[in-house]
């Protein structure tokens, strides 16, 4: 390097100017550096930010899944207590005289003959209580059928737990039946009526009497 070059380098490095393009240089190469690393921080951020939000949409469908089903469920429960008593009102007997009389006119409707008739009922639950008709029944076929029929589809609530053949005897028949039917606790305790599993023959003397049929 000559005399001359060494003099202009000098001067160059003695100018305030290029110092300042040199710190301009720095902090150019510092910023990119800097906007390079903001970036790979913001592509990592925002990948976090898609599976947190991917990861709370799973968590809120499910959510939506689990609560699907109490949805309206205020309106459920009072359309299923409208149902309830509106079932009590037309197909839960009143009263246990009801249910004698309603057995008796069946009976007669049908041709068929009752002996032997004992009520009793069992244990009180939360809603009913069940009353229970055991008894003999005789008459012909037809009429036996038309009376079970008759006990089927009665507007009162019925349900025939047993029937047994007894004895026939040309076109009569004999059978022994049991039948169900529901009162409401207070309904059931004001009855009278023995419980199901006191004795038969002490029973008999507790069973209230039956209304006549007219």
């Amino acid at each position: 390097m000559t005399h001359d070059t060494r003099s202009i380098w000098r001067e160059r490095l003695a100018s305030p100017l290029t110092w300042h393009y040199l710190a301009f240089a720095l902090l150019l190469v510092a910023a990119i550096l800097l906007a390079v690393r903001v970036g790979f921080d913001w592509v990592a951020v925002d990948r976090h930010a898609e599976q947190a939000a991917a990861s709370r949409q799973v968590e809120l469908a499910a959510l939506e899944a689990q609560t699907a089903p109490l949805r309206g469920l205020d309106k459920k429960v009072a359309a299923t207590r409208d149902a309830m008593d509106s079932f009590y009102k037309k197909r839960i007997p009143p009263n246990y005289s009801s249910i004698a009389g309603r057995i008796d006119e069946l009976a007669v409707k049908s041709g068929v003959r009752l002996s032997r008739i004992q009520y009793t009922h069992g244990a009180a639950g939360a809603y009913l209580t069940e009353i229970s008709l055991d008894s003999g029944i005789s008459g012909s076929y037809p009429e036996i059928m038309r009376f079970i029929n008759s006990i089927e589809r009665d507007p009162e609530f019925f349900v025939i737990r047993a029937m047994a053949l007894t004895g026939q005897s040309g076109g009569l028949v004999n059978l022994r039946l049991r039948v169900s039917t529901w009162l409401r606790p207070a309904d059931a305790d004001a009855s009278g009526l023995p419980a199901a599993d006191s004795d038969s023959a002490d029973s008999s003397t507790k069973t209230p009497a039956r209304p006549e049929v007219k």
